[in-house]
């Protein structure tokens, strides 16, 4: 081990961060652990008391400043969550600080350091990523002569994060086969890694990154820090262009392997965490849990001791829409399909016959073309295999089948814009209905309507209420109109006559 690692091992034991972090839980995850036949521990720095690890680095460096550098001030750049860790030991200390936060950060994470930081702290909003507030921080730094406190590339900084590490060890009795780790810039993980493999070298350090932000894991492959031209935003909390010279030292000692993750699996874990615990994680703070569940999934490893540092959970409450659609498809439990059926009576009804059991999350239709129907349909799976077998079975029927499970545009855009006027939709009636959210209620629906009538138009999405709603559009015969509203009365749901609709005028009726 080298000479540096042992300097923040040392460090690391005589941190003193308690002045304002707490010792958090090392909590078993026990719906996790069943599910994933292992022993699975989530280390729950999002219950700290900023709701995230940063307090503990941001403190411990700035415990360490003169009387003459509190005297000048601090400067820090962060996305959110060290910010609030400095505003809590600028408070704390009585150090005036400035601090400069992507204009991505969510709202929660700038009011909290206002609010942590009081009349000490001045916020200042610049930049698109933590590198572009970065760049201003160090400006404002050099003009004034304050100290840059560093959210990741500062020894003090990673020792204060290195005292998880300390925690862990002494919360967890027996042996450890792996401890995944977020990262962003990597001061989490060198803190973690550098005590954890000194005091138990067996432990794996598995850090996990987003796919569209993985500067560490090009940085270790290239075997120098390598500056990406673009990082994703999703995970704002880990959204790094460029790791520091100091962590990426450390990290080529102590991390044993990078396990990327998209925002499905991101979403799927933060879904998971809010069923094992009731609390919600920020993206960056789910990260470790959804690398450690593709690692588990890879390997096939069963019986295991396995460590998830749940970092973060600083999120705006209008993301979750966003994500607990998305979850679904990142837990296997959803699969999007686009089909490709006849235009003729009877498909529909056939195509309801393949999905069987499956509950549908999503129908979106509209006619469009003479002899062939464009469908994007949602349905609930079991598992990924699931999905494909389902999407055989459509190809098997003649219903050429393409998977859009991990199609990004067909997941954020297509799927809300399946529609639009159409020059066949000609002696179209618009109805609304709802009904109760139950299994298979949606396909029985579908399945009853008889067919002298032609669905022009059906949209529905599953929006985790108890009831559904529905918008199909029929065609058939004007002398007709009367019998297809008895039949409505009689199928028993509630419905609504949206003909005069003004909203259908504009966008769905052909003038």
């Amino acid at each position: 081990m080298s000479h540096s690692l042992d300097n923040v091992v040392d460090q690391i034991r005589s941190s003193n961060v308690y002045d304002v972090a707490r010792k958090t839980e090392l909590h078993r995850a026990e719906r996790l652990s069943a599910r994933l036949s292992n022993n699975i521990f989530l280390k729950r720095e999002d219950q700290q008391v900023s709701f995230s690890f940063k307090v503990r680095g941001a403190y411990n460096k700035m415990s360490h400043l003169s009387e003459e550098q509190l005297e000048r001030g601090v400067v820090a750049s962060s996305a959110g969550n060290h910010a609030q860790g400095v505003a809590l030991a600028a408070a704390k200390i009585g150090c005036r600080a400035t601090i400069v936060m992507p204009t991505t950060t969510p709202q929660v994470k700038i009011d909290a350091v206002k609010k942590y930081g009081a009349s000490w702290v001045e916020v200042v909003v610049r930049g698109e990523s933590y590198s572009d507030s970065h760049a201003h921080a160090r400006s404002i730094q050099e003009d004034s002569g304050a100290t840059f406190v560093h959210p990741f590339d500062d020894q003090l900084v990673i020792a204060g994060q290195g005292t998880i590490g300390v925690e862990i060890l002494d919360q967890h009795a027996g042996k450890i086969d792996a401890i995944f780790v977020a990262i962003g810039g990597g001061g989490l993980i060198s803190g973690v890694g550098a005590f954890v493999k000194t005091v138990s070298p067996d432990t794996r350090i598995i850090g996990v990154q987003a796919k569209d932000s993985a500067a560490m894991m090009v940085s270790l492959d290239a075997g120098n820090r390598v500056e990406l031209e673009s990082v994703g935003l999703f995970s704002d909390g880990t959204a790094v262009k460029q790791v520091g010279k100091e962590t990426f030292k450390i990290c080529q000692e102590v991390v044993d392997e990078i396990i990327t993750v998209d925002t499905d699996e991101i979403c799927a874990a933060i879904s998971d965490v809010f069923i094992e615990s009731r609390s919600i994680l920020e993206p960056a703070g789910a990260l470790s849990i959804a690398g450690l569940k593709s690692y588990v999934e890879r390997e096939r490893c069963t019986d295991q001791s396995m460590i998830a540092i749940a970092c973060g959970a600083n999120m705006n409450f209008n993301r979750l829409r966003f994500i607990s659609q998305r979850a679904e498809v990142g837990r296997h439990k959803e699969a999007v399909f686009a089909i490709t059926i006849p235009e003729e009576r009877g498909s529909f009804r056939k195509l309801c016959h393949l999905v069987g059991d499956h509950s549908v999350t999503e129908f979106n239709y509209r006619i469009a073309d003479a002899q062939k129907a464009h469908i994007l349909v949602g349905i609930g799976t079991q598992s990924e295999e699931d999905g494909q077998k389902l999407a055989a079975q459509f190809n098997e029927a003649g219903f050429e089948t393409i998977d859009l499970s991990h199609d990004e545009l067909a997941k954020s855009h297509l799927r809300h814009m399946v529609g639009g006027r159409s020059t066949l939709a000609k002696g179209e009636s618009l109805y609304r209905f709802e009904f109760p959210e139950r299994p298979g209620a949606l396909m029985r629906f579908l399945s009853h309507i008889p067919s002298r009538w032609n669905i022009s138009l059906f949209h529905y999405r599953y929006g985790g209420a108890d009831f559904g709603d529905v918008l199909v559009g029929f065609q058939g015969p004007s002398s007709h109109d009367k019998e297809l509203e008895n039949y409505l009365t009689e199928v028993g749901f509630r419905f609504w006559d949206e003909n005069d609709n003004p909203a259908y005028h504009l966008f769905l009726l052909e003038n």
